[in-house]
């Protein structure tokens, strides 16, 4: 079973045969507008069929169609779609060595780290390449899955803060770029600025609370290059309701690091009561949907 199944509410399904005919009704009710089929080459084909179960996740479903239009599934996966400009950073694309499957890695500066997801528009990536069309990337829908989480209260700014918040990373991300493109003074005053960061959360983690400095975060989890463990503010919240299982799925926009993506998970898997301007704190498992240039 796929770990993040029950995170577009299928919690019950926890059987290989359960799985496998939940699989199956879908492929029977899927519309033909949702099954596209691609020629890898002249016997193996691609084949993938996209349910929806709630609005904007369901289940992906992969394999390959037979003469007699059946479909032998190889593999599947939950997804969630995001609709908001995540990033514009710089994203390569490579493929998984087991499956026919892609990883996006994008050079995101404003979390620190080289970000990795999961490509949820793998048809797409596939047919450009076969007809040899442009595969650049102009920006990218972030979105993630959760199996756990919990809501903590905000860390409470006045006006002025968040204004002055806000100008700072403006300028520390001026300097990234800069120290990007080889500026030796915007990688001195970024050593500088983060010795004296180290050193105020050093002296203020004695008498405070971690929550109360550390605002937003965003840090790589486990040993899978993909999952993350997060701290973002919520600026839209939506309930949504399972409608093969009727599982209640919140589907949580995040401010992260100034990062914008959706996260769903599982009313039963979430500890404390959501609400706008509250934060969720959480492992998730990253995805993303790649627009490309035309």
């Amino acid at each position: 079973m796929h770990k993040y199944l029950r995170a577009v509410g299928f919690s019950l399904y926890q059987k290989k045969h359960d799985i496998e005919a939940l699989l199956e009704e879908l492929i029977r009710e899927a519309q033909s507008s949702q099954i596209r089929k691609i020629q890898l080459d002249s016997e193996t084909n691609l084949c993938h069929v996209r349910v929806e179960v709630a609005p904007d996740m369901g289940i992906d479903i992969y394999g390959e169609m037979d003469e007699f239009d059946h479909i032998k599934v190889e593999y599947y996966l939950p997804y969630l779609l995001g609709h908001d400009l995540s990033s514009r950073a710089d994203c390569s694309i490579q493929r998984h060595t087991e499956k026919e499957t892609y990883a996006g890695l994008l050079d995101e500066y404003k979390v620190g780290i080289s970000l990795i997801f999961y490509l949820e528009n793998v048809m797409e990536y596939r047919a450009r390449s076969i007809a040899r069309e442009s595969t650049e990337t102009d920006y990218v829908n972030l979105s993630a899955l959760s199996v756990k989480g919990k809501i903590i209260l905000p860390v409470k700014k006045t006006a002025r803060q968040l204004e002055k918040a806000k100008v700072a990373t403006r300028e520390r991300n001026s300097l990234m770029e800069a120290a990007k493109r080889g500026d030796e003074n915007a990688m001195e005053t970024l050593t500088i600025e983060d010795i004296d960061l180290y050193s105020q959360i050093s002296r203020r983690v004695m008498k405070e609370d971690i929550y109360s400095i550390i605002d937003t975060s965003f840090m790589p989890s486990g040993i899978e290059c993909d999952q993350y463990s997060v701290i973002g503010d919520i600026v839209h919240m939506v309930l949504v309701q399972n409608r093969m299982t009727g599982e209640e799925i919140y589907n949580f926009k995040l401010d992260c690091n100034d990062v914008i993506f959706h996260v769903a998970i599982n009313r039963k898997d979430l500890m404390g009561e959501p609400a706008i301007g509250r934060r969720f704190k959480g492992q998730i498992w990253m995805m993303g949907t790649a627009k490309f240039v035309s």
